[in-house]
């Protein structure tokens, strides 16, 4: 089989290989569901493994970047990669049964009490004063830990 040359002299453009640019998609696709998963969730266990989702995107698109350069340093990352990922999911098995155990559910905000008793939670600032803005009412995000004050706009359905 032999190799297209990836660089056009004509217009200066890369071309990418239609089964090359297929796995790249694949490989963002599956990045991009893994961390649409891991902000929307609060269960441990999915939050695990939408990470791992994360990180099978980023091997997959390593190892197609190493194929269109011709070389396996995209493989050689693959293989670091894939170990990270063997230890995160050892550690994340861990701190699964942990929280399991003391709080007989797998909600990430029940982490909050499994803090030492005598240490007390950080105080929340109240937000500092904004110098008004030629941009108008821009919505502010609320600080960790606290509720919003109100819920947000939702914008009415044209018809």
């Amino acid at each position: 089989m032999e190799v297209s040359p990836m660089l056009d002299a004509a217009d200066g453009l890369v071309r990418i290989p239609a089964e090359d640019l297929r796995t790249l998609v694949v490989g963002a696709a599956l990045f991009a569901i893994g961390a649409i998963g891991f902000l929307t969730r609060r269960n441990l266990i999915l939050l695990i493994l939408c990470g791992e989702l994360m990180l099978h995107g980023v091997s997959l698109s390593l190892v197609t970047f190493g194929k269109l350069q011709n070389n396996n340093e995209g493989q050689a990352f693959t293989i670091f990669l894939l170990t990270i990922a063997a230890c995160e999911a050892g550690l994340a098995l861990a701190l699964v049964l942990a929280l399991y155990r003391s709080a007989r559910s797998l909600d990430v905000r029940l982490w909050t009490e499994l803090r030492e008793a005598d240490v007390a939670l950080a105080p929340i600032d109240a937000p500092a004063a904004v110098a008004a803005s030629s941009y108008g009412e821009i919505p502010k995000l609320t600080p960790a830990g606290a509720e919003p004050a109100e819920l947000p706009r939702r914008n009415k359905p044209r018809k």
